[in-house]
């Protein structure tokens, strides 16, 4: 009888992860999560040519969907998909995702992290919708954040790599999209020509300004470690206003907010077409 109870117990959760209900709770989450990228690449747009006191991030992007008709509904339903997004990632780490490596050791590790990330972001995003709206900028949270590690044992070494960790995450964002990875997740053979030129462009475009706002964010992050201040520590909005300190200005800065509206388009795309 316990001979069986571990293959029963795959079989299940197998069962759990491949249910409808799941499949509902992961489409939700990446159109929820398109809502987002949207607003903050539309967000970071103004900010580019007005230089407005908008922030061009999480809470920038709730307060904007809030002020909408029907706004606490809306950030209600993005909170909830974001949670259906942490659900179906964690299925993926106990029965493995879609594909034929879908099972194998690390990426049921990708999918637990991926799991992690979107819990704490779901909580944040119900927590703002119950009335919580205090809690800050993402550029007072990172700092706040780099502040605290920096004080642990060997601190410096902790938040360098991090840094370092959230650097690579953005080269591999970047790539990844560059060489149109996500081919392989989406149901291409349902899709018209059109619809495939499009999701590429989409796709490819988003990924690639995703991935520089993470290299970026990181690169300060590791900044913030080599010169032991927490203020080099940037969040989402100040990661993207340092876009247009650049040569280019604030071109540049609107070339990657774009790039991160679209990428919210590629994440409906992805609602639609995905496998789940």
């Amino acid at each position: 009888m316990n001979a069986w109870a571990p293959a029963w117990g795959r079989r299940r959760a197998r069962q759990a992860a491949n249910s409808s209900a799941v499949e509902a709770a992961g489409r939700w989450g990446l159109a929820a999560r398109g809502v987002l990228y949207f607003l903050i690449g539309a967000l970071a747009l103004r900010i580019a040519f007005s230089d407005s006191g908008e922030q061009a991030d999480r809470g920038g992007a709730l307060e904007e969907l809030y002020a909408q008709p029907l706004g606490a509904l809306l950030v209600w339903a993005v909170g909830i998909g974001l949670a259906g997004m942490a659900l179906w990632r964690f299925s993926e780490a106990l029965a493995g995702a879609s594909g034929p490596d879908g099972r194998k050791a690390r990426k049921r590790l990708l999918s637990a992290v991926r799991a992690a990330f979107y819990t704490f972001v779901a909580y944040s995003v119900i927590s703002f919708a119950a009335g919580e709206k205090g809690s800050g900028s993402s550029d007072e949270q990172s700092r706040d954040i780099t502040a605290r590690a920096l004080e642990l044992p060997a601190g410096q070494w902790l938040v360098g790599l991090g840094g370092l960790a959230i650097a690579g995450a953005g080269i591999w964002i970047a790539i990844r999209a560059a060489l149109r990875k996500y081919h392989k997740h989406l149901k291409r053979s349902t899709m018209s020509r059109r619809s495939r030129k499009a999701v590429d462009v989409l796709g490819v475009s988003g990924g690639i300004a995703r991935g520089a706002v993470f290299t970026l964010a990181g690169t300060f992050v590791v900044q913030a470690a080599v010169e032991y201040d927490p203020e080099e520590a940037k969040g989402f909005d100040d990661t993207l206003r340092a876009f247009a300190d650049t040569p280019a200005g604030p071109w540049l800065l609107a070339a990657i907010a774009a790039g991160l509206a679209l990428f919210g388009l590629f994440s409906f795309a992805m609602a639609r077409w995905r496998r789940v």
